[in-house]
């Protein structure tokens, strides 16, 4: 991104010369709750079940958060080489700022994703082998949603990959390497939680429209054009969240303490409904992840209660 103005000074800086808060801003904590609440959720989930491991749960933890660190990083080299974040409006990009060399990036991106993989191997071996090439499918996933000569986040599957990866795989996959089963009120749960994440992802991706478009990456939001995207932003952010937390019911009443959550989920909606543009959508990307992680909390400690 050349156009830093409203997030940092970095156009006044010289080339490779980012701080540790550039590289910690790169890392993007905004989306840092896509990776904690599959794993809370999950977590929780094992437990209402009978089978909690804390120390599963801690490494699926630092296998997401690397996962999701990685992806954040590689998608900064990738857009980045490629100049589509030349004209972008929204937080610091390393490379497409000119703070940061590609190749320091690109090794970034493979530190945090090996380090995620090392992880996830140490859990997928006490858990079940087949699971280290999930994660392999993992990483090659975080690598090519941006990078390779056919990136399929230019081809409008990133919300498809968000909702698997960081729904349906996070959430599912932390239940079974700790219980050695799946149950029902998981998938439900991978459901709402995968749906939260593809609403943070289509924010983003609404906000870019216009230079994405300029640039020839055609995600999800170009394909369906400005007024339809914000309709389906009501449904993930929305919709898809409640239904999921009344079905929940049906596994523990607790469960209906993430319908707390909503208010926040309809206030991350609010700048996609009014129909803001650029800048003025920075604030529904902070609250969509705040409304997932404040859900996922929420109907975690729900499943706790009921297991007491």
């Amino acid at each position: 991104m050349t156009r830093e103005t409203d997030f940092s000074p970095a156009a006044e800086r010289s080339p490779g010369g980012a701080t540790l808060t550039d590289w910690l801003e790169g890392a993007r904590p905004r989306t840092w709750p896509n990776a904690f609440a599959p794993v809370l959720v999950g977590s929780a989930a094992a437990a209402l079940a009978g089978g909690f491991v804390w120390w599963k749960a801690l490494l699926a933890l630092v296998v997401a958060w690397s996962f999701i660190v990685g992806v954040n990083f590689a998608n900064d080299y990738s857009d980045g080489i490629r100049g589509t974040d030349d004209e972008r409006v929204g937080p610091l990009r390393l490379v497409g700022s000119g703070l940061a060399r590609p190749a320091s990036v690109k090794r970034a991106a493979f530190a945090f994703l090996g380090l995620g993989g090392l992880a996830g191997v140490v859990l997928s071996w006490t858990s079940a082998p087949w699971l280290i090439a999930v994660g392999l499918l993992c990483i090659l996933a975080a690598w090519f949603y941006t990078g390779g000569s056919s990136p399929y986040g230019y081809r409008g599957l990133g919300e498809v990959a968000v909702f698997v990866f960081f729904g349906l795989v996070a959430v599912i996959g932390t239940q079974f390497t700790q219980l050695g089963s799946v149950t029902w009120y998981a998938v439900v749960s991978a459901v709402a939680v995968g749906s939260f994440s593809c609403a943070v992802n289509l924010t983003n991706n609404l906000r870019d429209i216009p230079s994405d478009s300029e640039a020839g990456k055609i995600t999800l939001a170009v394909r369906l054009g400005d007024s339809r995207t914000r309709g389906l932003h009501a449904v993930l952010e929305l919709l898809v969240p409640l239904l999921a937390t009344v079905a929940l019911a049906a596994a523990t009443p607790w469960a209906l303490l993430g319908l707390l959550a909503m208010p926040v989920a309809w206030k991350a909606n609010a700048p996609v409904r009014t129909r803001a543009t650029g800048i003025g959508l920075i604030p529904a990307l902070t609250t969509a992840g705040l409304a997932m992680l404040t859900w996922s909390v929420l109907v975690s400690a729900g499943m706790l209660i009921a297991t007491i």
